[in-house]
């Protein structure tokens, strides 16, 4: 009997799981978007200047969010900086509707923090800067030194099982902000600095002298990155999902953000007037209106105009394997129809 009894409780809980009011509903019903930002600037993906004004790729992924949503992102965003650690804590207690925050799929945040992931945005490496000063032509050469890291991450852990897997000794300096872990490299406090490839590049191009520091060509680990959503909330990552299809399938069309209103007018295909919300369908299914990828489009452009508007140009950094399939990368949308 207690068999049974068990069993009626876990279906019950389940089916109470499957009525709960989507996050999708919650921000809609609110009028606004609740998204991730950064507790100081984590360049290229979520920056702030002396005005609380935001820039990066996730605050655009997050802008682009809020249009789909609500038709345009002013006044129906709010960016609520966290720290890394606060990241799971915040979405969980509805602090914030979603997690655009550089922040890698893992196995353990996967199966242990009751987290759902969305289709990667981004890949990318990790590598260790150091003064060049000291000399070092790899990791291994700050054996005996100090490596900086920011606290809660994955990062901290890629770098730790690369120490422990290639026997170097090197203390790990832990930093609770992405600014105070720079600040600490900086001054010295460590002999290396470990970072996803983007904001390290972007970090030695605004030192005071870039050429006194120098990225070591080892690669640490690997890591796509996603947009994290609660678990069991199906409707709002489907909305995750086909808003960056929908970033990729503009780009391969040419579709951008100065001249969405002209393909509109004249789409030229019946899968494009779909896209745009010509004709009907593409919004209903996911329970937003028919325009909302142009309405995403006309407020952030491509993946394309996202990545050059704030990686690339700004820092130098190539796309790589962030490039569309046709342009021998990863990424590709899926099937409008």
């Amino acid at each position: 009997m207690k068999y049974l009894t068990f069993a009626a409780l876990a279906l019950g809980l389940a089916a109470g799981t499957a009525h709960a009011e989507s996050r999708l509903d919650t921000a809609l019903e609110r009028g606004s978007l609740l998204c991730s930002g950064h507790n100081g600037s984590f360049l290229g993906f979520a920056e702030v200047d002396d005005q609380g004004n935001w820039k990066g790729m996730d605050i655009d992924l997050c802008r682009g969010l809020a249009a789909s949503l609500f038709g345009q992102a002013d006044g129906n965003l709010e960016i609520v900086p966290i720290s890394w650690a606060q990241r799971w804590p915040s979405l969980q207690s509805g602090d914030i509707d979603v997690v655009i925050k550089l922040s890698g799929w893992t196995q353990s945040r996967d199966t242990e923090l009751n987290l759902s992931y969305s289709l990667p945005y981004f890949v990318g490496a990790f590598h260790v800067m150091s003064h060049a000063d000291i000399g070092a032509e790899s990791v291994a050469d700050l054996d005996g030194g100090s490596i900086c890291v920011s606290a809660g991450t994955s990062t901290e852990r890629v770098l730790a099982s690369y120490l422990e897997g290639n026997n170097i000794e090197a203390e790990v300096v832990v930093f609770e902000s992405g600014d105070e872990v720079k600040t600490a490299y900086f001054n010295r406090r460590c002999d290396g600095l470990i970072l996803f490839a983007p904001p390290l590049a972007a970090t030695r191009a605004t030192a005071e002298d870039p050429e006194a520091h120098v990225i070591l060509p080892d690669v640490l680990g690997l890591e796509p990155e996603s947009i994290i959503v609660p678990e069991g909330d199906p409707k709002w990552l489907d909305v995750q999902n086909w808003m960056l299809s929908s970033l990729w399938f503009a780009e391969i069309n040419g579709i951008t953000q100065a001249n969405v209103d002209e393909i509109k007018a004249n789409p030229g295909s019946a899968q494009i007037e779909k896209f745009l919300g010509v004709t009907p369908g593409y919004g209903e299914r996911l329970g937003l209106s028919d325009d909302w990828a142009y309405n995403l489009i006309k407020e952030v452009g491509n993946y394309g105009e996202i990545f050059d508007r704030n990686i690339a140009e700004p820092y130098a950094l190539p796309r790589g394997m962030n490039e569309l399939y046709t342009n021998g990368g990863v990424f590709y949308p899926l099937t409008v129809d």
